[in-house]
């Protein structure tokens, strides 16, 4: 749809006023435009853009004290309630590493922001919102009734932009990082031994870079000594017997400017529909298992012995979310996380070409 189709900033308010209850993600799909330009179209009615500033952000956040961090992809929402604590900056990459709210950010992606604010009766519900050049959500931060609301609108007008304007042009939409390329000069001769040579997680990403290919065809070519495919009802099973058993595990949401992680057990898990729910007291996950094309087992060596991860994909090669068993830096993997691993159904892999 081009930008002469799309709604005006006037029928977007107007069509967010007559739904109130719907999920501003889901509404910018229904009338056609991103979730960005949905929000832009309300600047000087409840918006205002602000400027994606990240290191100004997370240090201003600092301040501003407890708060809910939510982080999305189109198939899991994750929300974690803490403090923004322990934070790196950094042009390429910053991080929070705060006991309840922890992120891997890459700022260059992040293209547009907003401070919002939505009358829900007699309260305000207030958030920063960013967003990639297509529009999509990178990351939002919620007030909550603990924040420290003079902290939270400093830091809005250091940021305020002087554009104020109710649209924005945004880029349309390309294909993932982790599509199918037809001709791959790697064979599965070479990915094992780049495989083999890991010794921390963090190299796979490099590895898969080097070889020029997708997490899903690595996967396919490694052998089953390295990636096993799971029955897609694992992730369900998985959550099932974390929270029954107290295991702590990580669980990581994110989208091309931010990842976000829960460490810890689980113990709340409601399945409602296609949707598996965790509602804790400070972490809530929404998961559209209908969306779940492929689960991995992704065994990888580290300087501690292997570790193992389970992985979901949707349709389009993208990863949905990921879990390990929780773990410091210099541990071996947990036992038990290893064995629920190592025993969920399995079904037959792929051949490699």
């Amino acid at each position: 749809m081009d930008q002469r189709e799309k709604p005006s900033p006037d029928e977007i308010r107007r069509a967010w006023e007559d739904n109130p209850k719907t999920r501003e993600h889901d509404l910018a799909a229904r009338l056609g435009v991103s979730e960005a330009e949905l929000v832009a179209a309300h600047c000087g009615h409840g918006s205002v853009r602000i400027e994606p500033r990240v290191s100004d952000l997370l240090t201003g956040l600092e301040a501003v004290g407890e708060v809910m961090a939510l982080t999305r992809n189109d198939s899991a929402v994750h929300e974690k309630i803490g403090v923004y604590d322990k934070v790196v900056t950094g042009n390429q990459h910053a991080m929070v590493l705060g006991d309840d709210i922890d992120l891997r950010i890459f700022p260059k992606v992040w293209a547009y922001g907003f401070a919002v604010e939505k009358r829900d009766g007699d309260h305000i519900r207030r958030s920063l919102q960013f967003f990639d050049a297509t529009g999509e959500a990178v990351h939002k931060v919620h007030l909550r009734p603990a924040s420290n609301l003079y902290a939270y609108q400093k830091l809005m007008a250091e940021l305020e932009s002087s554009d104020q304007e109710p649209i924005i042009s945004v880029k349309a939409s390309g294909a993932g990082d982790n599509a199918v390329s037809p001709d791959q000069a790697a064979t599965v001769e070479d990915l094992r031994e780049h495989w083999s040579r890991l010794s921390d997680v963090h190299q796979f990403y490099d590895m898969l870079k080097t070889l020029k290919l997708s997490r899903c065809q690595a996967m396919r070519m490694a052998g089953e000594d390295y990636a096993w495919l799971l029955d897609n009802d694992a992730v369900g099973t998985l959550f099932q017997h974390a929270a029954e058993d107290e295991m702590p595990i990580m669980c990581f949401v994110g989208n091309r400017g931010c990842v976000q992680i829960h460490s810890g057990p689980i113990k709340s898990v409601k399945q409602i529909g296609p949707r598996i729910n965790v509602l804790d007291e400070t972490f809530h996950l929404h998961l559209r298992t209908h969306h779940i094309r492929e689960v991995w087992a992704v065994r990888k060596p580290t300087r501690d012995g292997h570790v193992t991860s389970l992985e979901a994909y949707g349709a389009d090669g993208k990863m949905i979310i990921q879990f390990f068993g929780t773990r410091k830096e210099g541990e071996r993997e947990r036992g038990d996380w290893r064995f629920l691993a190592e025993n969920l159904p399995r079904i037959p892999g792929p051949t490699a070409a």
